[in-house]
């Protein structure tokens, strides 16, 4: 699964589906037989958290199982990183990075691409790459991230 990470934000009209079965159907109808590729953009967009991780694990479960390429755009890094494959940043139209996330995600390309100050360490959960955004108030002291 490839992931798009833009600083972009997108302003469009968004149809959201709230039951299980809606949001099943609605990426269902994208998943066809002979359907190669399936291109999304947000589509974890005005979900909470749990609702997120649902429509994520479905996307996984339709990669793996039936070797779907599937890109999609996010916004939420951990996320972008607890899923993904492969990663591409972009900031203006233009790739900053790409590569799996632990190449991807760090210190240095979250504050050119976002003007984030942050820490990354390792998900103790996946080991993979977690963004701690750094409070104003301890900018002045931000703690390296993790190595490369």
């Amino acid at each position: 699964m490839t992931v798009v990470v833009d600083a972009a934000p997108v302003v469009r009209p968004v149809a959201v589906a709230r039951s299980r079965q809606a949001r099943r159907a609605l990426l269902g109808s994208g998943a066809r037989p002979g359907t190669g590729v399936m291109l999304l953009d947000e589509p974890t967009t005005f979900l909470d958290l749990a609702h997120q991780v649902e429509v994520l694990d479905l996307l996984t479960e339709l990669n793996e199982r039936e070797r779907r390429t599937i890109v999609l755009v996010l916004h939420d890094l951990n996320l972008a990183c607890r899923y993904a494959h492969h990663l591409v940043a972009l900031k203006d139209g233009n790739i900053v990075a790409e590569g799996a996330p632990s190449q991807v995600v760090t210190a240095e390309t979250v504050e050119q691409v976002f003007g984030l100050a942050c820490r990354v360490i390792d998900d103790p959960m996946t080991g993979t790459p977690l963004v701690l955004p750094v409070p104003a108030g301890l900018r002045a002291s931000r703690a390296p991230s993790r190595p490369s």
